[in-house]
C-alpha cells in the first residue's frame, strides 16, 4: 500500500496505538479492525500530517460512517485537553482514512450546531462510552470537538 499523504511516518509513542495500526495496515483491515476485544467497536485508521513536525501520524479512531463520510471524535476519554491529532486536523485538514484494504483522502471539517448533535448521536450509537466522556470534558470546561471527514474528489 502506498501512502496518499507525503511525509515521513513517525509511529505513536503509545505501544497499543502502534500495535493496532500495524496489525490493521498489515492485514488490510482484516485484523485489528476493532477496539480491544470488542467486535462491536469497529475502528478506522486515520493518517494526518503533524501540525508542528510535518510528520505523518496514524491513529485508530472509532468507525462512525454515514453516507460515505466519517466522523472523528476528539474525545480523549473526556480529558481536559484535546488529542494531538485535533491540532493536526486544524492545521492540515486533508487526511487519509483507511476503512478496509484501501485508503482514501478526506477533508476534515469541524462541526457545530444541529449537525454536531446529529453526528454525536451517531457516535454514541457506535461507541457508548462517548456518553460518559461528554460530561467529564464539560466539567473540565471543554466541548468534545467533532470533525466530519468528507471524500476529496
Amino acid at each position: 500500500m502506498t501512502d496518499l499523504l507525503e511525509g515521513k511516518y513517525e509511529p505513536s509513542t503509545q505501544q497499543w496505538v502502534r500495535d493496532q495500526v500495524d496489525l490493521y495496515e498489515s492485514t488490510g483491515g482484516k485484523e485489528g479492525w476493532h477496539l480491544r476485544d470488542r467486535e462491536d467497536w469497529p475502528i478506522v485508521v486515520i493518517t494526518s500530517v503533524g501540525a508542528k513536525s510535518g510528520a505523518l501520524r496514524k491513529n485508530p479512531v472509532m468507525r462512525v460512517e454515514h453516507d460515505g463520510a466519517y466522523l472523528a471524535v476528539a474525545s480523549m476519554g473526556g480529558a481536559p485537553q484535546h488529542p494531538v491529532w485535533y491540532h493536526n486536523f486544524l492545521a492540515n485538514p486533508v487526511v487519509q482514512v483507511q476503512d478496509g484494504p484501501e485508503p482514501g483522502l478526506y477533508k476534515a471539517r469541524l462541526i457545530d450546531g444541529p449537525e454536531y448533535d446529529e453526528w454525536w448521536d451517531r457516535a454514541v450509537g457506535v461507541y457508548e462510552p462517548y456518553a460518559e466522556y461528554k460530561p467529564r470534558a464539560e466539567a473540565a470546561g471543554r466541548t468534545i470537538p467533532l470533525f466530519v471527514l468528507e471524500p476529496v474528489d
